[in-house]
């Protein structure tokens, strides 16, 4: 991470400096190697990222980002499912319809994605503390004292972002009111008696102020044969803001976490809680997948957009632009297309302003729609019936 001097930008060619090595971070910087560009990957996170984001709905922008930046798939991408299915508490099947889809899993994805990326270009345990820009270039200013120079800077560090809080401090995501719980269970470890409904279809458990869901996912080496995926579920349930709330967001060591804790860092306690509420609300199925979790995690539901997403050479993309609610299926698309459409604008430009701001002007409304969106459904789902502003 030394200082370099900057490119200047060409119609092929331009550095550009992508805080974020997750997904979003990952589509980002395919794309715009793609089409010639010089790119660095700085990721906060000192180790190698795990499977915590769990499982994904294929959405066809992702596939798209693929073939755009040449990623040869050498299997499958995701599990196939055949139906939608309803449940009651019982386990009763209260409506089905054939509606196939495909889900695929966090980590195939980021497997698949850093792959493309060299070695020397992607940095771990690269904490952003300042960004500066002038009239050539932005410059991003690291914890170790560290600093890199490129054309343009890319903030694609998630909910929490760094760099949405040093361009717009006064941002921050909001709590919808409920929380998501999550697990994933390896597709053998399922008896056969509880595989019934569930398997190989999208299911689904529905009560005034919940919703349990399953679907199958590649397994965690991205595996896609049978007896080798697994079972990816999910739970939303309210949890007032306050004691409620602060408890279930608390890890084990006593922690009070912002908005998620990650696998096997559940309080004990708290994950007594959540397994014995289960027992007497979710059908037998459901039931057998969670207690058959070693590693339970939680997530708060957030709302977020910004007003804008660019700002002179640095701009935001994907959760730390826009959070949309996961009812959506629509988060890790949207950052595919961010990337996607990023690369586009740029691609034989030689004004990078005029190019970021027809950009911009998309992707802003694109992204506050499905914000809004997911805001709508969810709280139709959860029962919320105040108005839900993001």
């Amino acid at each position: 991470m030394n200082d370099s001097s900057p490119q200047h930008l060409s119609l092929s060619s331009g550095k550009a400096l992508i805080v974020g090595g997750s997904l979003g971070g990952l589509f980002a910087a395919t794309a715009l190697r793609a089409i010639g560009w010089q790119v660095d990957v700085f990721e906060r996170s000192p180790a190698v990222l795990d499977s915590r984001g769990g499982g994904i709905v294929l959405q066809p922008p992702v596939i798209e980002a693929f073939d755009f930046a040449g990623i040869k798939l050498t299997q499958a991408l995701g599990v196939r499912s055949r139906q939608r299915v309803f449940l009651d508490a019982a386990g009763r099947i209260r409506h089905s319809e054939p509606m196939p889809q495909t889900q695929t899993s966090w980590n195939t994805l980021y497997r698949t994605l850093i792959s493309a990326i060299p070695n020397e270009h992607y940095h771990r345990g690269a904490t952003l503390i300042d960004i500066r820009q002038d009239a050539d270039a932005v410059t991003a200013i690291f914890e170790d004292g560290s600093h890199a120079r490129g054309d343009l800077l890319i903030g694609a560090d998630g909910a929490n972002s760094t760099v949405r809080r040093l361009l717009l401090p006064e941002l921050e995501p909001a709590y919808s009111g409920y929380l998501v719980w999550r697990g994933l269970v390896d597709e053998r470890e399922l008896p056969n008696e509880a595989r019934a409904c569930l398997y190989e279809n999208f299911v689904f458990q529905q009560s005034p102020d919940s919703l349990m869901l399953t679907y199958m996912v590649p397994g965690v080496d991205g595996s896609t044969r049978v007896g080798e995926r697994r079972y990816n579920w999910l739970w939303y349930l309210k949890a007032a803001t306050g004691p409620e709330l602060d408890a279930a967001l608390t890890d084990q060591f006593g922690r009070r976490r912002a908005h998620s804790i990650p696998p096997g860092s559940m309080a004990p306690d708290q994950e007594a809680v959540f397994r014995t509420l289960a027992k007497g609300r979710i059908n037998p199925g459901f039931l057998e997948l969670i207690c058959r979790t070693d590693e339970i995690f939680v997530q708060s539901i957030m709302d977020l957009k910004v007003p804008q997403m660019v700002f002179d050479r640095a701009l935001l993309t994907g959760d730390a632009a826009f959070i949309p609610r996961p009812h959506t299926a629509g988060s890790t698309a949207k950052a595919a297309t961010n990337a996607l459409t990023l690369a586009r604008a740029l691609r034989g430009q030689t004004d990078i302003h005029q190019a970021l701001d027809r950009w911009q002007r998309d992707q802003v409304p694109d992204g506050v729609r499905m914000v809004d969106w997911g805001v709508s459904m969810g709280n139709q789902i959860m029962g919320i019936k105040k108005a839900g502003k993001a």
